[in-house]
């Protein structure tokens, strides 16, 4: 069964779609596609060092994978580093307040590199990435 993004008005760019609707239906294009390999040990993986556990979502990959190209789209020339910064968070050791940490960087890149390779994704001239 197909699934159909619907809404009540026109729609022109990416960006007038809702995000969470984009993320959710390009996760599920890009896993039926196959263009995207996951890593071998996706399952051990965590995100981010503030993180403890891997995530539930058995379709995570895909989801980041996803939510990268749009926010590729939406920013061109976005590049690794901007990526880490936009996906961390706040992490507490137990006691004191909270510090920010980056998310894994060689992840974003592994996305990243994924999405080129399958053409989605370019390298942009001035630094970062540029959708196609």
């Amino acid at each position: 069964k197909r699934a159909k993004m619907s809404t009540p008005y026109q729609v022109y760019t990416l960006k007038d779609v809702r995000p969470a609707d984009f993320v959710r239906y390009f996760a599920v294009y890009l896993k039926r596609s196959g263009k995207i390999e996951l890593p071998k040990n996706i399952d051990l993986m965590k995100t981010g060092v503030a993180k403890e556990l891997a995530p539930y979502n058995p379709d995570w990959y895909y989801v980041r994978a996803a939510s990268i190209i749009r926010r590729v789209y939406v920013r061109p020339g976005t590049g690794v580093g901007a990526f880490t910064k936009i996906y961390g968070q706040g992490w507490s050791s137990g006691l004191g307040p909270r510090h920010f940490h980056k998310s894994s960087g060689g992840l974003v890149r592994n996305i990243l590199q994924q999405l080129e390779k399958a053409g989605y994704v370019e390298k942009d001239p001035k630094g970062g990435r540029r959708v196609t």
